[in-house]
């Protein structure tokens, strides 16, 4: 037992070097990416200018020689800026998604049943009983089981009031309020639940932070059939965003949708560098609802 002891206690200090490593790799990375999108407005301000024949502005010319040699360079890969976002994502496409689906501590039965119905939302997904198990166990459970996401559900008196999307290994970890929850038999006329992989449509997602919350949301899921016959839609109106679930049957030009439920609308308030166990983590966005020009935002 003793020996066996020591072997854990071993593998725990290589599995927490093992991260520690790619935590610092992961952040010099994202300072990279300050570097290079710093370099790339540069090129494009002056790439504007050569092509309207106009004068180098000012705060150009200290680096514009280097930065026509970098124009004269680029071909059509190495001319599209790449960010650390491209790496957590690298996977996408090629391994399917794997998601771990908890709650918070002793839910409600509306909690419960909303996990629930996460559950059959995401593909390929599993639902883990909380307990007493903490954050930092959960997300070493879910690293070790090769788990690409979790999804943890909050709950404020009793009715669903949090969702956290935490990449693995490394993040992000997005933080999204949830409002207006109805669940699958709240909704009259709701069909059956379908177990094709869902096409997904996302409406009004225009702006940089806009594209980074698709880009969380969208690698929840595998790639789905040409043929499948169930929808997924994340409609963004004033940044909340409208989740709605539907199939559809299509006989010649009529097309007709059931909705198969839940409903519900989130606002995403934050967004960490890291996982949800890092408490150090970098704060990449967060949401600032006081300030004086918040009501005339449009953020995603």
């Amino acid at each position: 037992l003793k020996l066996q002891f020591l072997y854990f206690i071993d593998w725990i200090g290589k599995m927490l070097r093992k991260y520690s490593r790619m935590r610092k790799e992961y952040l010099t990375a994202k300072s990279e990416d300050r570097k290079r999108d710093f370099i790339h407005d540069r090129k494009m301000q002056l790439k504007e200018a050569l092509d309207n024949k106009q004068p180098i502005p000012k705060h150009l010319r200290t680096f514009a020689r280097q930065d026509k040699e970098r124009l004269e360079l680029d071909d059509d890969q190495t001319a599209e800026l790449k960010t650390h976002i491209d790496d957590e994502y690298a996977t996408a496409g090629i391994e399917d998604p794997k998601v771990l689906i908890t709650t918070s501590h002793a839910p409600s039965q509306k909690l419960t049943t909303f996990a629930k119905e996460m559950r059959l939302v995401v593909p390929n997904s599993q639902r883990m009983n909380r307990g007493s198990t903490g954050v930092p166990e959960i997300i070493e459970q879910a690293r070790s089981s090769k788990f690409s996401d979790v999804i943890f559900v909050h709950e404020q008196r009793g009715e669903p009031s949090e969702l956290v999307v935490c990449h693995l290994p490394l993040g992000p970890t997005v933080h999204f309020g949830i409002h207006g929850t109805v669940m699958r038999h709240d909704i009259e006329g709701c069909g059956p639940m379908s177990q094709q992989l869902p096409h997904l449509v996302f409406e009004n997602f225009s702006t940089r932070l806009g594209e980074r919350i698709k880009s969380v949301l969208q690698h929840l899921f595998p790639v789905p059939r040409k043929d499948s016959t169930r929808v997924i839609s994340y409609d963004n109106t004033s940044d909340y965003i409208s989740f709605r679930q539907h199939t559809f049957i299509k006989k010649g030009k009529d097309v007709t949708l059931t909705e198969i439920g839940p409903r519900f609308e989130l606002r995403p308030y934050l967004i960490k560098l890291g996982t949800a166990d890092m408490k150090e983590a970098e704060t990449e966005w967060q949401l600032s609802p006081y300030t004086n020009t918040a009501k005339k935002r449009r953020l995603l």
